[in-house]
């Protein structure tokens, strides 16, 4: 049986709150995951990092093993950016979590219908942020296995 090594890829969080990236970041450092996180502060940084276009245009690294994405974000929102990753064919499979504080129902309605591969309601408290997001990391960035050539 033929193995090779798994080549480790980054998380994508595209959050404009300074704070919420930074209790993210703490809780994947936490949970021991080597992935670099790169940080998008909005939809539009988010889509030139994905679609290498601007400062990302010469960008060398793999796509993100999880985009971690919040909703409510300035100039393009979550939903615009999901949109335009589930209608690129090489992006289409990449996977999507909604990390978000909105609980409306149309958000989760609308997420889903996107394509999202799961919408997680941000915990207020910050003894609950912590574990939700290990979690979310382990689960995306460790065991998840992407489609081949992804």
């Amino acid at each position: 049986m033929k193995t090779s090594a798994k080549t480790i890829r980054p998380i994508l969080l595209v959050d404009d709150s300074a704070n919420d990236i930074e209790l993210t970041r703490s809780a994947l450092e936490e949970s021991g995951i080597a992935n670099e996180v790169i940080i998008a502060s909005d939809g539009v940084e988010a889509l030139d990092f994905l679609f290498r276009r601007g400062t990302h245009s010469g960008r060398t690294t793999p796509d993100p093993a999880v985009v971690l994405l919040d909703l409510k974000m300035p100039r393009v929102d979550g939903h615009a950016v999901l949109k335009e990753i589930r209608a690129d064919a090489k992006l289409r499979a990449l996977p999507v979590v909604i990390l978000t504080s909105s609980k409306e129902e149309q958000d989760l309605v609308r997420g889903y219908a996107q394509g999202t591969n799961a919408y997680v309601v941000k915990p207020v408290r910050f003894e609950d942020f912590l574990p939700a997001v290990k979690q979310l990391g382990v689960f995306w960035a460790l065991l998840n296995e992407p489609p081949p050539g992804q």
